[in-house]
């Protein structure tokens, strides 16, 4: 049996691409365009992550020329970042970053509320480990019914008064059929196989005694 990925460092990409502060737009889009990434670390001195420049950031550029209608072009988002030719200009900073050690649902969660696609993967001095981006979260729901069957039964074999039940997987979606004595073990058992990596959804299918 396979073990669900935990952790950051589970899924993110170790070798990650990565620009200096002096970069030039040019480049930053090539690198972008060359790795199919929609966002670079910006480093600095030994590898400290300082800022990210994103695809977001490129784009103020655009926003910024002109149309040739009055009131089009005018008032970029950023005008700075408009203006900007290399990346320590253009970059966003403080850089949004996280640990490897940290959970999963961490880095969703900052993804979430920073509206960011990538992340840089940081050790405790700041230094870049790799980066992990919302298609690498995504990756554990390719995950087999068959692995996550044979999780949730082990997950289950480490519950009391489980024994009378059974984990059937369909497309990701877990259902626990059989005989649970204690009814109110119900919500244990649920969040217990709930939290497998790759699991979509729980149903029930309990008889009774």
């Amino acid at each position: 049996m396979r073990t669900s990925p935990h952790t950051v460092s589970d899924l993110m990409t170790h070798t990650a691409i990565a620009v200096g502060s002096r970069a030039s737009y040019k480049e930053i889009v090539q690198l972008l365009d060359q790795w199919k990434v929609s966002a670079l670390p910006v480093l600095a001195g030994e590898g400290r992550v300082i800022g990210v420049v994103s695809e977001a950031d490129l784009l103020h550029k655009e926003e910024g020329r002109p149309h040739g209608e009055p009131g089009r072009g005018n008032q970029p988002v950023d005008a700075a970042k408009a203006d900007a030719v290399s990346a320590e200009d253009l970059m966003s900073t403080p850089a949004i970053t996280v640990h490897a050690n940290a959970p999963l649902g961490e880095a969703a969660r900052i993804m979430a509320r920073r509206q960011v696609k990538l992340l840089p993967v940081v050790d405790s001095s700041g230094l870049l480990e790799g980066v992990i981006s919302r298609g690498d979260l995504l990756k554990v729901f390719l995950r087999s019914d068959e692995d996550i069957g044979a999780e949730a039964t082990d997950v289950l074999s480490g519950l009391p008064d489980t024994a009378g039940l059974e984990a059937r997987v369909a497309d990701g979606v877990v259902t626990l059929g059989g005989v649970l004595p204690d009814r109110a073990m119900v919500p244990l058992v649920a969040r217990a196989v709930r939290a497998i990596e790759g699991v979509v959804d729980i149903r029930l299918d309990l008889r009774q005694l």
